[in-house]
């Protein structure tokens, strides 16, 4: 299987998403189309994953357009893909639905409920990383994954093998820590209230690579099963 990720920003890497492609054996390809503005093609991809960014899918750079242009295709192929943060708003903006102001920034560590059981095995609950001042609507034809105390629509899951989060279940600990040192200063203002060593210090829950790894296998199930 062939999975191409979009990365949007060099502090916002693939984390365990790369982890569980190497498990498998998959080949994985990292495209930067914020800096070299080169995407894959459609008939390259088997599975696309789409990270976080800066930007906002309401903005108007070129590559943002042809990123959802290929998130089209894809879905118009069947074939699998996810989205984190602003990954999972360009898949709800490629459908035609809108990304608003979250009521709250909310930057930092905070638990996340389960509100579908659709992929086995998920907790009720997990402590997630979140990053993000910006929200989807859910499209009508998903689910409502998951949810936190601040800001309803914080994941869904469309049809068998399209999930969008927008909180991070990809970072190790590596992650974190280049996330923090680069963007510290987004943690201002946010409802959390936390601090740079504040979120430096707070362990990954391991519960969050399981978690990751079972919504991968879910999505790709049919992929999966084939290689």
């Amino acid at each position: 299987m062939i999975i191409n990720v979009l990365q949007h920003a060099p502090n916002e890497g693939p984390g365990s998403i790369q982890k569980w492609a190497q498990m498998h054996h998959y080949d994985f390809y990292v495209y930067h189309p914020a800096q070299f503005g080169i995407l894959p093609e459609a008939k390259e991809t088997d599975f696309l994953v789409i990270l976080g960014s800066p930007m906002s899918p309401n903005d108007r750079e070129p590559w943002i357009e042809k990123e959802r242009t290929l998130i089209k295709e894809l879905i118009a192929a069947n074939k699998p893909i996810f989205g984190v943060c602003f990954g999972a708003q360009q898949i709800v903006k490629t459908l035609g639905y809108r990304v608003l102001k979250a009521p709250v920034k909310e930057v930092g560590w905070a638990p996340v409920n389960l509100m579908s059981n659709l992929i086995p095995g998920l907790p009720e609950q997990l402590n997630v990383l979140h990053w993000h001042e910006e929200m989807f609507e859910i499209p009508r034809a998903a689910k409502l994954l998951y949810s936190s105390e601040h800001v309803t629509n914080q994941g869904f899951i469309l049809p068998s093998n399209i999930v969008g989060l927008q909180f991070h279940l990809e970072p190790l600990k590596e992650n974190v820590n280049e996330i923090v040192v680069n963007d510290a200063a987004y943690l201002t203002g946010s409802v959390l209230n936390q601090n740079p060593k504040e979120v430096l210090e707070n362990a990954i829950p391991a519960a969050n690579q399981e978690a990751m790894f079972k919504i991968l296998d879910f999505i790709c199930k049919k992929k999966a099963k084939s290689n």
